[in-house]
C-alpha cells in the first residue's frame, strides 16, 4: 500500500522533506507500538497525510526521537508522535483490514487458496478489532470507516455500463472524509471539520480513480472488476473528474485554519496534481500531444518509461513468460537498469506493469520544476516568494 502521494526529495525543501519523512516514520512506529510489529506492513504514504493534517492544525509539534532504522541508514531521527500519528495508524489499519477481507472474498491471486484466504480473514478481523479499540481512545468510531468500505461491494454489484464513476467512488469518499474531519476534532479546531471533510471526499475520489486507471490493464487480463471497465468510462472522463477533485481540494484547504500549512499544501495540492498527471501519462502514451517545432514533423509518442531501453514493451493484455525466458528477460532488464529506472516496466514473468525501484529516489530524473521560476531560491531559503504555501 504505497499510495498516490510519493514526493521526491528534489520537489520538497529540506525542512518539508524532513517533516514528511518524520510523519512516515511516526506512522510506522505508531503501528508497531499500538498494534504489533506485523502491523507495520500497512505503513503507506497516503496514511501519513492524516498525521500531517493533525500536526498542521496544532499549535505545538508532537514529536519524539526514534532509534536507528535500516531504512534511514541506521540513523536516529525526529518523528511525529501523539494523536496525529495514532489516528493515522488507526485509519491505515482499519482500511488495510477491509482490503484484506476484500481480497479474501474475491479470491485474488494467492487468496484463491482456501488456507490463505482463511488466514487473511483472521488477520483482517484482528486488525479491525485493534483499530476499533484505538479509535475509541481517540474519540473516533471506526465502524463508520468499515461501513463505508463494506458498502463498496454492494455498489460494485449494482453498477452497469454507462453508470457514473462517482457512484463507484462514493464509499471511498465517505471513508476519507470521516478521517480528514476527525483531525480537526483532535486538534481542537471544530470549525475545520467541514472543509476538511470536503477535502477528504475529493482526495478519496482521486485515490479511487487513479487506482482504477493504474490497474485497468491488469484487471482486464485477469478478468477482475474495474470501475472504468464496468462503467465504460474513458481515460479522458476519469481525468476530468480527477482534475476537478484536485481543484476542489485546493479550494477546501483555503477554508481551513492551519498553524503551518506548508507541508499539507505541498502534499494535497502540488503532489496530488503531479500524481494525476503521472498516472494518466503512464496509462495512455498519447495522453500528452507531441511537441511540434516549426518546420519539423511531429514525432511518434514514445512508450512511458525512463532511459532508451524500452524493450520489452508494456503490453495490454500482459504477455506472460515461462521460467527460463522470464529469467533471461529479467537479467536483461536488470543489466540495462530498466528494473531500477523505468516506470512502468513489464514484470519479466507475469508481464504485468511494475513501478521502477528508483522512480521515487534522488537520482535526479524527476520533474522538479516547482510552482514558480524562483524554485531554486525557494528550495534553499524556504521563503514564500512564489506566492503559495509550497
Amino acid at each position: 500500500m504505497f499510495g498516490i502521494i510519493r514526493p521526491c526529495a528534489h520537489s520538497l525543501t529540506e525542512r518539508l522533506h524532513a517533516q514528511w519523512l518524520g510523519h512516515l516514520c511516526g506512522l510506522c512506529l505508531a503501528l508497531r507500538d499500538e498494534h504489533g510489529q506485523a502491523a507495520r506492513i500497512v505503513t503507506n504514504y497516503d496514511g501519513l497525510i492524516i498525521s500531517a493534517l493533525t500536526q498542521a492544525q496544532l499549535g505545538t509539534a508532537q514529536q519524539r526521537t526514534a532509534g536507528p532504522c535500516p531504512l534511514r541508514g541506521m540513523r536516529t531521527a525526529t518523528v511525529a508522535d501523539g494523536v496525529g500519528a495514532r489516528l493515522a495508524a488507526t485509519v491505515s489499519l482499519v482500511l488495510a483490514s477491509a482490503k484484506l477481507s476484500d481480497h479474501a472474498a474475491d479470491g485474488d491471486g494467492l487468496y484463491a487458496r482456501r488456507p490463505v484466504a482463511a488466514g487473511a480473514r483472521v488477520v483482517a478481523r484482528r486488525w479491525a478489532a485493534r483499530a476499533h479499540r484505538s479509535g475509541l481512545d481517540l474519540g473516533m468510531d471506526t465502524s463508520v470507516l468499515l461501513a463505508a468500505v463494506a458498502g463498496q461491494r454492494a455498489v460494485e454489484l449494482a453498477v452497469t455500463s454507462g453508470a457514473s464513476l462517482l457512484t463507484v467512488t462514493e464509499p471511498t469518499e465517505l471513508a476519507t472524509a470521516a478521517a480528514f474531519a476527525h483531525t480537526a476534532v483532535l486538534a481542537g479546531r471544530p470549525g475545520n471539520a467541514e472543509p476538511l471533510a470536503e477535502a477528504g471526499r475529493f482526495f478519496g475520489r482521486i485515490a479511487h480513480l487513479l487506482d482504477a486507471v493504474e490497474d485497468l490493464a491488469a484487471d482486464r487480463a485477469a478478468g477482475a472488476w474495474n470501475p472504468l471497465a464496468a462503467t465504460g468510462a474513458s481515460y479522458a472522463q476519469a481525468g476530468v473528474l480527477a482534475r476537478d477533485a484536485a481543484a476542489g481540494i485546493r479550494l477546501a484547504l483555503d477554508e481551513v485554519a492551519f498553524t503551518d500549512a506548508k507541508l499539507v499544501h505541498r502534499l494535497l495540492v502540488h503532489e496530488v496534481e503531479h500524481a494525476i498527471e503521472r498516472t494518466f501519462a503512464h496509462a495512455d502514451p498519447d495522453y500528452y500531444p507531441p511537441v511540434v517545432q516549426p518546420g519539423r514533423k511531429p514525432k511518434a509518442p514514445r512508450p512511458p518509461g525512463s532511459g532508451s531501453c524500452f524493450w520489452p514493451h508494456v503490453e495490454a493484455p500482459p504477455r506472460s513468460r515461462g521460467p527460463l525466458l522470464g529469467c533471461a528477460v529479467g537479467t536483461w532488464m536488470c543489466c540495462t537498469c530498466q528494473v531500477c529506472c523505468r516506470d512502468p516496466y513489464p514484470g519479466p514473468w507475469s508481464g504485468l506493469p511494475r513501478e521502477g525501484w528508483c522512480t521515487n529516489c534522488d537520482c535526479g530524473n524527476c520533474d522538479c520544476s516547482g510552482c514558480c521560476d524562483c524554485v531554486k531560491c525557494c528550495k534553499h531559503c524556504d521563503c514564500d516568494c512564489c506566492g503559495c504555501d509550497c
